[in-house]
Parts: C-alpha cells; structure tokens; sequence
C-alpha cells in the first residue's frame, strides 16, 4: 500500500487538487442530461437555465420529486436546494451562495416559505432570469410570513396547531415548529391519501418558529418577472393571500383546486407552469 507521506502520494494528492479546482471553476455545474448549452446557428451558445427548486416548511425537497422526474424527461438541469429553515434573510443568503456554484440563467421555484426564501436569495443576482411561487409567499420587504397571511383578508389555521421542540442554539421562545400529525392531512395535504400523508407527517422537517415573523429582506419579485400558482384549497397559505401577493408582483397566474402541496397533487400543472417560465 502506497502512504500519502510518499512522494507518490504528494504527488497524487496534488494531482486530485488540481482536478478539483478545474471542476469547481472551469465546469458548469449541476449538468443535467442535455448538458450545459446548446449551440445555435451564429456559432454562440447559449446556455440552458439551471431549475433550481426550493422546499417550504414541513417539508423537504423529495417533495418536488414527481416535478423533477418530469423536468429530467423534457431534459432540463434541475437541482432541489435543501432549505434551512431558520429565517427569510438567513435562507436567502444561504441560497445565495448557493448559487453562486451555478454557471448560466437559473429559474428559481419555491414552494410555500421557500417562496420567502428565492425572494431575498435571487437579489443582486443577474443570472436569475424568473420567479416562480408555488402556494408560495411573495413576501414584501419588511413583511412576514405572519404578516402575509392576512392579506385579502385570509386566516389560516395552522399556527394553532404547531408542536415546538427545542433545538440547540435557539433563542428563548424559539424552537423548531413541526404540524401536529393529527392535523396534518386536513391542513397540508387533504387531497392526497391518507397512507401517503401519514409518512409526511412522521418525516416532516421542522422550521423555526422565529422564522414564522421574522422581517423580509429586498424583494427580487419587484425586478425579476414571476410566475404564480394560486392553490383554491390551500388551508396553510390562505388563497386570498396567494392571490394579493401575487397581484401585487404582477405575476403571471394560475389557479388550481389544489391543497397546499400542488407539486405533488398536481404535478403536471406546477411542472408546465415552471415551463412557461423557462420559455
């Protein structure tokens, strides 16, 4: 066996740095089957938007999975960024970085408070070419996700119903938020089967509860064009909510009779709305 104090091994560890930074900055990034760019007849290329889809609370990103498996079949580069949930500002940043590993235009899509998130993380970032909320929010800056349910006169119930557990470093009174699973179905996901909810309920990813009424940053839906799908039997996110936020970012809109989670009730609507988008 060769020990890496060698000079053989010195080397070949030299030899793997250098690889990784080829790949780190010579390399588009997150390469889905129909590659970074496509040529066109001046010889130029231009490169395929990146779908970078971000999960709400309650969630995680194996919920946009029948939406993936559809963008990968049209032979799209997709990508599920794993959302922090701890607060508007923090997410967005962290999703900023985030993007930074990307090479090319990106279309952003969040799902319920990963709409707060592509909403701060797509500012000052001129390769985000779209927005698109899905029974999301569009928060205003300064606005909360508290705030913004009492838009259009909406109520939603599901902060009756929150389990707060500690978690290590939280604030006092904070806590990470899970729904009670004896409530999920009826307020996440009622028109999905009860033997599908259940698992979402047990594996649910908790959010802060500080991150419920923690102020927005700058809003990237006042400059970059958005997409909004509109949810009619939303019961997290009321609908008149959806409806003014949307409204206000101007956004090209879509209503469904959907519950909250419309990527996976209805993907094929949520996946031609992000389509239309790309286009």
């Amino acid at each position: 066996m060769t020990s890496f104090t060698s000079h053989r091994g010195r080397r070949l560890l030299r030899m793997i740095a250098t690889s990784m930074v080829a790949v780190v900055i010579g390399a588009p990034a997150f390469l889905g089957p129909a590659g970074s760019a496509q040529a066109t007849s001046a010889g130029r290329t231009t490169a395929k938007p990146t779908i970078v889809l971000v999960h709400g609370a309650f969630a995680d990103s194996s919920g946009w999975n029948p939406v993936v498996s559809r963008l990968l079949a049209s032979r799209h580069k997709v990508v599920a960024f794993s959302n922090p949930l701890r607060g508007p500002q923090a997410d967005g940043e962290y999703l900023r970085q985030f993007l930074t590993t990307i090479d090319g235009p990106v279309v952003l899509v969040g799902h319920s408070y990963g709409g707060a998130v592509i909403s701060n993380g797509a500012t000052g970032n001129p390769n985000v070419k779209a927005l698109v909320y899905v029974a999301a929010y569009a928060l205003d800056e300064g606005e909360s996700v508290a705030v913004a349910n009492s838009l259009g006169g909406g109520h939603t119930e599901v902060t009756d119903h929150l389990i707060v557990r500690p978690y290590p470093g939280a604030t006092p009174g904070d806590g990470d938020a899970y729904i009670d699973p004896a409530h999920f179905h009826r307020l996440f996901a009622q028109d999905l089967p009860r033997s599908t909810t259940g698992v979402m309920a047990a594996t649910q990813r908790p959010g802060a509860l500080a991150a419920l009424v923690t102020p927005s940053g700058p809003a990237a839906w006042k400059t970059v064009p958005s997409w909004f799908l509109i949810a009619r039997q939303d019961r997290i996110i009321p609908p008149q909510a959806e409806r003014a936020m949307a409204k206000r970012a101007r956004a090209t809109t879509v209503e469904i009779d959907s519950s909250h989670v419309a990527m996976l009730s209805h993907p094929e609507v949520v996946t031609e709305l992000i389509l239309k988008a790309v286009r």
